[in-house]
C-alpha cells in the first residue's frame, strides 16, 4: 500500500513541482468558490436568465479561442515561469477589482461581463503556457504522473471550492467569496518567485533573433501530420462543446428545474467534483502514453453518464448519477491530454498545447450560448442531455473510423508475402 502511494504521489518529491500544485491548488479553490459566487450573481442581476449565464461562460473563454495560439508561440520562445508570472498577476489585479465591486454594491451585469472577458484574457496566455511548463518541472519521465496530479489538484479545488462557495454565500452573500478568491491568486505567485530556476527540465533558450522561428502555423502543420493527436483533439473539441458546460448547466438545473439554493447548487458542483477526483487519481500509476482505445472508451463513459444526469427526474439521482459523470470526464479529458502531450516532441510542445487548450476551453463561446438558450427554452435538462447525446454520437463515430483504422492496418500485416520462382532455361 505505501508503495502504491508512493508511485503516485511521486511528482511530489520534486521541489519545484510541489511548488507549482500547491500554489495552484490556493488559487484554483478560490477560482472555483468565485465561478459559483459569478454565476450565482449573475442569477440574481438578471432575473434567473440562462442566456445572460451563457453570455458570460461565451466572454469568459473568447480569450481563448482568439488568443491561445499566440500564447503557444510565446511558450516556445520564451521563459514559461516569467510567463506564469505575469499571467497571475494580471489576473489577481483584476480579481481584486472585481471583489470591490460587489463588495462597494456598485456592480451590475455589464461589470460581469467585462470582468469575465479580461479574466478570459489572463487565461489564455496562462492555461498553454502552464500546460507546457509541467515537463520543465518534472521531465519527461514523471511527466504522466505529474499530469495526472494536477487533475487531481483541480478536482480537489473542484471539491473544496464550490462545497465552500455555496455555504459562504448562503451565509455572508457572494462579495467575501470574491473577495477570498482574489487573495488567494496571491499564492502561484509567491511559489513562482521560490522555484529554483537550475533545477528545471529545458534547453536553453535560442538568442532572441532567432525565436521568430516558432510560428503558429508550423504548430498546426505539426499536428495536422499526426492523426494520433488529431483524434482526441477532435473528440475533445465536441464534447467540450455540447457536453462540458456543467458550470452553466448545473446552476441553471439547481435553480430553475429543483429550485434548491446557492448550498444545493454547491452539493451538485461537489458530487461532480469527488466523481472527477477519482477519474484524476485513476491515472496516477500510468507510466506510458494512453491508448487511443482508453481515451476513446472512456469518452463512451462520459458521454453515456452526462446524457444521464440530463434525464434524470429526482434531485437525488442527478447527484449520484454526477459522480461517474465526473469520474469519465475527467479520466477522458486526462488521457486525452496525456496522449497529445506525451505523443508531441518538445520543440513544438507549447503550440500543440495551445491547441488542446482552444479545443478543450476555446469552444465554449461557440457552446456556451447555445446550451444556455436551449436550457431557457426547453429546459436545463434538455441542455444536458443533448449535449450527451451529440457527445455520444460523435465518441462512437470516432470509435468506428479507429476501428476501421486498426483493421486495415491488421489486414495489411496479415497479407502472404509475395514467392518469387525462377526459371530455368532449358
Amino acid at each position: 500500500m505505501q508503495a502504491k502511494l508512493n508511485t503516485m504521489f511521486q511528482s511530489l518529491r520534486v521541489r519545484n513541482y510541489r511548488l507549482f500544485a500547491s500554489g495552484q491548488l490556493i488559487k484554483l479553490i478560490g477560482v472555483w468558490m468565485m465561478f459559483i459566487a459569478q454565476d450565482w450573481l449573475v442569477l440574481q442581476l438578471s432575473d434567473d436568465s440562462a442566456t445572460a449565464l451563457g453570455v458570460v461562460t461565451a466572454l469568459q473563454f473568447t480569450p481563448v479561442l482568439l488568443l491561445t495560439l499566440i500564447s503557444g508561440r510565446l511558450a516556445d520562445r520564451y521563459d514559461k515561469r516569467l510567463l506564469l508570472f505575469v499571467a497571475n498577476a494580471f489576473w489577481t489585479v483584476l480579481a481584486f477589482g472585481m471583489s470591490l465591486l460587489v463588495l462597494t454594491g456598485l456592480v451590475q451585469l455589464w461589470h460581469v461581463f467585462v470582468f469575465a472577458a479580461l479574466l478570459g484574457v489572463a487565461n489564455a496566455v496562462e492555461t498553454p503556457v502552464r500546460q507546457a511548463f509541467v515537463s520543465e518541472l518534472v521531465g519527461t519521465a514523471l511527466l504522466p504522473n505529474a499530469l495526472s496530479l494536477n487533475a487531481a489538484v483541480f478536482n480537489c479545488a473542484r471539491i473544496v471550492g464550490p462545497a465552500f462557495a455555496g455555504l459562504a454565500i448562503a451565509a455572508v452573500d457572494v462579495g467575501p467569496v470574491f473577495l477570498f478568491s482574489a487573495v488567494s491568486s496571491l499564492g502561484p505567485l509567491a511559489n513562482v518567485v521560490r522555484m529554483r530556476a537550475s533545477e528545471l527540465h529545458r534547453p536553453e533558450l535560442p538568442p532572441l533573433a532567432e525565436r521568430g522561428s516558432a510560428r503558429v502555423v508550423d504548430g498546426l502543420r505539426y499536428v495536422a501530420r499526426r492523426p494520433d493527436l488529431l483524434l482526441p483533439m477532435a473528440v475533445m473539441s465536441v464534447i467540450g462543446m455540447s457536453l462540458f458546460n456543467f458550470q452553466l448547466t448545473l446552476a441553471a438545473l439547481a435553480k430553475t428545474v429543483f429550485n434548491t439554493g446557492a448550498a444545493s447548487f454547491g452539493l451538485f458542483s461537489t458530487a461532480l467534483a469527488v466523481g472527477a477526483l477519482g477519474g484524476a487519481l485513476a491515472g496516477t500509476g500510468r507510466r506510458a502514453r494512453p491508448s487511443v482505445w482508453v481515451v476513446l472508451g472512456a469518452a463512451v463513459g462520459c458521454a453515456v453518464f452526462g446524457t444521464l444526469v440530463g434525464l434524470a427526474p429526482a434531485y437525488w439521482m442527478v447527484v449520484a448519477l454526477l459522480l461517474p459523470a465526473g469520474f469519465f470526464m475527467v479520466f477522458f479529458a486526462q488521457a486525452a491530454n496525456q496522449r497529445v502531450q506525451l505523443g508531441t516532441d518538445a520543440a513544438f510542445r507549447g503550440r500543440v498545447m495551445a491547441l488542446w487548450v482552444l479545443v478543450f476551453l476555446g469552444t465554449n463561446p461557440v457552446g456556451a450560448p447555445l446550451i444556455g438558450w436551449v436550457a431557457e427554452t426547453f429546459g436545463a435538462g434538455a441542455s444536458i442531455w443533448i449535449g450527451g447525446l451529440i457527445s455520444l454520437a460523435t465518441a462512437l463515430l470516432a470509435l468506428t473510423w479507429q476501428l476501421r483504422r486498426a483493421g486495415a492496418r491488421l489486414r495489411l500485416r496479415m497479407l502472404p508475402m509475395p514467392r518469387f520462382y525462377v526459371v530455368s532455361p532449358e
